[in-house]
């Protein structure tokens, strides 16, 4: 048992369940919402009190704060799990900017490069503090009651960047008695990279459109849904990414292989590993379009990369394909709304500007 103190911003599926799990484990944990989403924590403000249910324990967590105020949360610790969507790290940064010091260590979880987004950020309000990111959520988890998280999965050697990479050490041992297993990564890009979210959910809902929209997500996404065809258009997206760390001097793991280390399946091919997974056939498909496997991992995943690798040189045909389906789609352009090398603060880097930067800071 542990009475370190962590604090956790965000009020979503993952940011319950770990704030749960956690607490069981007895870290003392501040559990901190925007403002403008107090809803997502109100039904826990008074008891303070998450039921968590699940393969990671289960119990009755007693949290030790629930808040609205990000000064309140910064001041009670020094580690920060941010957990929440990509696109709200931008507001979070924002509201953290005012209270952040260098003590702070901001582990983003999932990153998909918003490190980066923030280093700019804060180097924009001239304040410094240690940045990392995990390339997938540490749980496949949901909200199952206003008060309640289930966990279903584990994830198993959990990938980490670190900013300036001369940290990754330090970073990780700070982390591994939270999450066990804690693997490194060369350094914030090659997380960022390395995200499975971006691979497979935008051509994996764009393919089941119609059926989503029709049913209303009442099928199983990855059993029924991940059909062989779907398959090669993913295992397409991925060559791509792949293609995209090779030039940076990173050789990336196939999202296969990447399914079977995280614990998802078995060793195979993405098929193989898919519907062999306990965990994912038991996911159903979003209820709309309006889903942020489209919204956030369009933008920010798919987005994000093509950016990265126009300035670098490296074709993306199908990504961009995707990004340009996705745009009537969803409603609003999906390259326009991400983050691309200008929100990273890595625009006109050459690759060995960039490799310093990563490594230093």
């Amino acid at each position: 048992m542990s009475s370190e103190s962590i604090s956790i911003l965000g009020g979503g599926n993952t940011a319950f369940a770990v704030a749960a799990s956690l607490s069981l484990r007895g870290f003392d944990i501040t559990l901190c919402e925007l403002p403008a989403f107090a809803a997502m924590v109100e039904p826990i403000r008074d008891d303070r009190a998450i039921q968590l249910l699940g393969v990671a324990g289960e119990g009755r967590a007693q949290i030790g704060r629930v808040t609205t105020e990000v000064g309140e949360a910064l001041q009670a610790s020094d580690l920060l799990l941010l957990i929440v969507p990509a696109y709200a790290q931008r507001p979070f940064a924002e509201a953290c900017v005012p209270h952040i010091e260098e003590r702070h260590t901001v582990v983003l979880m999932p990153g998909t490069l918003g490190a980066l987004e923030w280093a700019a950020i804060l180097k924009a309000a001239g304040k410094k503090a240690t940045l990392a990111e995990v390339d997938t959520a540490p749980y496949v988890c949901r909200k199952t009651a206003v008060d309640e998280a289930t966990i279903w999965g584990v994830v198993s050697g959990l990938g980490l960047g670190v900013l300036p990479a001369t940290e990754s050490a330090a970073v990780q041992a700070r982390l591994e008695p939270l999450f066990p297993g804690i693997q490194v990564y060369p350094d914030i890009m090659a997380c960022g990279l390395s995200s499975m979210n971006p691979v497979v959910h935008p051509a994996g809902v764009l393919m089941n459109a119609g059926r989503i929209e029709r049913s209303h997500g009442e099928f199983y996404f990855y059993e029924e849904g991940v059909t062989p065809a779907v398959v090669r258009a993913i295992m397409a997206v991925d060559e791509e990414r792949r293609a995209i760390g090779q030039c940076l001097g990173y050789e990336l793991m196939p999202v296969n292989e990447a399914f079977h280390q995280a614990g998802f399946g078995p060793r195979g091919d993405l098929w193989a590993a898919i519907n062999g997974s306990y965990m994912l056939t038991r996911l159903k498909a979003p209820g709309s379009l309006d889903s942020r496997w489209l919204t956030e991992d369009v933008p920010y995943g798919l987005g994000a990369w093509v950016s990265v690798a126009r300035q670098y040189g490296v074709a993306t045909p199908v990504m961009e394909s995707l990004v340009n389906l996705a745009t009537p789609v969803m409603g609003f352009d999906g390259f326009a709304a991400g983050r691309g090398v200008e929100a990273l603060g890595i625009a006109d880097l050459g690759r060995e500007e960039l490799k310093e930067f990563l490594a230093r800071g």
